[in-house]
């Protein structure tokens, strides 16, 4: 059986409001049937804190520890909680939602998506697996997380590893189309990530920090070896072909699209209204 072209971009490291302005450009690119589906790839510079669509800045970012360490600070499209963009492979797929390959849920959706990140994790020598909230505490977390922090928050078919989570995603659906994005963490600063959050107390602080480190664990505190990020991009390309059953095939965004995502990136991730509103 042939397999299905999809499109990969490797952005490498780029700005805040260009890397979520490309992956907005993406789906609606697709979404008017100039691209094909298409996984990209990318970093950040410099580290920033991406905040979910509906997470309220004044009540639970601290943006003087942001601002202190040069961070930069997005909102992302997409909803889900905070999460600090440093030493990491961040991930997209767009991909449409009549796709035959994907099922008309959300979570489902999600788990199909997933499978190449899974076959990622696996092509690293980790033994990755899907977890699923299984108890009603777990389930009635879903709905309302406690923590701000992503990588603290349970999700359905959450990738894990002896039981950590070692992968944060999220989904919007928008024009038709699927953008799910994420983040693949090598290496994380606990400190400076729980710095950047306000919590109640500085107990509530300690207590969630340490609960997270029994929760969420990096690639390379589970290897013997440091994972480079060329060694990341390489093991996770071949994860999504083997995972989606398809062949990525490399793409260079001409003049006229880089100039698009450039308006998109100034006209609304760059604005204080979009990523301080209320």
């Amino acid at each position: 059986m042939m397999k299905e072209t999809w499109r990969f971009i490797n952005s490498g490291k780029c700005s805040p409001a260009y890397n979520m302005a490309l992956d907005e450009a993406l789906l609606e690119w697709h979404s008017k049937g100039l691209i094909p589906p298409t996984i990209r790839f990318y970093g950040w510079n410099p580290a920033t804190l991406s905040i979910g669509y509906f997470q309220k800045v004044e009540k639970e970012i601290n943006m003087d520890a942001v601002k202190e360490y040069g961070y930069g600070f997005v909102r992302r499209p997409t909803g889900g909680r905070g999460v600090l963009h440093d030493k990491e492979l961040t991930y997209s797929v767009i991909v449409s939602e009549q796709h035959p390959e994907m099922p008309p849920t959300v979570t489902e959706a999600y788990r199909v998506i997933s499978e190449g990140i899974l076959e990622g994790f696996r092509t690293v020598g980790l033994d990755a697996y899907f977890a699923v909230p299984r108890t009603d505490e777990e389930k009635e977390a879903l709905k309302n997380p406690r923590s701000a922090v992503c990588f603290d928050a349970p999700s359905w078919y959450e990738l894990v590893v002896e039981g950590r989570k070692v992968a944060g995603s999220a989904q919007t659906r928008q024009k038709g189309v699927i953008l799910q994005h994420g983040s693949i963490i090598l290496d994380v600063d606990e400190d400076r990530l729980f710095d950047l959050f306000k919590y109640s107390s500085e107990r509530l602080r300690e207590r969630m920090q340490r609960n997270f480190k029994n929760k969420a664990v990096a690639i390379n505190a589970l290897r013997e070896e440091n994972l480079t990020i060329e060694e990341a991009v390489d093991a996770f390309k071949l994860g999504f072909e083997k995972g989606l059953n398809i062949h990525l095939e490399e793409y260079t965004l001409s003049e006229e699209e880089e100039a698009h995502v450039n308006r998109i990136a100034k006209e609304r991730y760059e604005s204080d209204e979009w990523n301080f509103r209320k």
